[in-house]
């Protein structure tokens, strides 16, 4: 997959296209970045890419010369284009999946007090990472692409830790232990050592649901639960009654 990404501080993006996961994909061909700087795409020796807003008020206002002028550049015929905005559509773990699937996507990251409202008309999609305000859409844009990434085949070694991701199923990861099984902080659950497969998964199901019905229900009510679950969580309410 190749993500270009529109943005006006393309340095922000150095640490994070250098590191881990993103790294290895881009080594292996897996996927591909490329950071565009828009004031590469400006009209003037100044590189202006943003002015003051229409009607006055506070701030300054991204141009939509030099996006349309990137976009005219980078975009194909099977391309997205996303624009990254507190306005848009919230992300979730089942769009990033649907977002996997494509072949070509374009993130344009807003600065300052926002875009030239027009741009919308240029995008496929809205995007919104969360209810909050970020200085610009450029951390959005890197977390987009590492969760779209994680689900194109081979950047992540074990597709099974893909597929039991906290909300894959509008259920939050099972709680996970390692070394040393005693501390003073509390001990490892005695079922994840004694080696019984069939008692660790009843286990890790039975936590999985207990941890989402306490602490996201508002995505546990999402949950396509079976009668095994149902089951489960019925003694998920007989061990809270004593």
């Amino acid at each position: 997959m190749r993500f270009d990404i529109l943005t006006l501080f393309p340095e922000i993006f150095n640490g994070f296209l250098s590191e881990s996961l993103i790294k290895k994909s881009q080594e292996k061909g897996l996927i591909f970045i490329n950071i565009v700087d828009l004031r590469d795409f400006t009209f003037d020796k100044h590189k202006t890419a943003d002015d003051k807003p229409f009607g006055g008020g506070p701030g300054m206002v991204m141009l939509m010369e030099p996006i349309i002028s990137a976009l005219n550049k980078f975009k194909k015929e099977n391309t997205k284009t996303i624009l990254l905005t507190p306005a848009g559509e919230k992300l979730s773990q089942q769009k990033i999946e649907v977002f996997s699937k494509e072949e070509h996507i374009i993130l344009i990251c807003g600065r300052y007090e926002g875009i030239d409202e027009r741009i919308t008309n240029l995008a496929d999609y809205q995007i919104s990472v969360g209810d909050y305000v970020l200085s610009g859409g450029e951390i959005p844009a890197a977390l987009f692409v590492e969760a779209v990434s994680r689900y194109i085949p081979n950047v992540v070694k074990d597709p099974l830790s893909v597929k039991l991701d906290s909300f894959s199923e509008n259920l939050l990861d099972f709680p996970h232990y390692t070394r040393p099984a005693k501390s003073d902080f509390g001990n490892v659950p005695e079922v994840l050592i004694n080696g019984n497969h069939n008692k660790i998964q009843k286990w890790r199901r039975k936590e999985q649901l207990r941890k989402t019905l306490f602490l996201r229900p508002d995505i546990f009510s999402k949950a396509n639960l079976s009668n095994e679950d149902k089951t489960l969580i019925q003694e998920i309410v007989d061990d809270i009654k004593g």
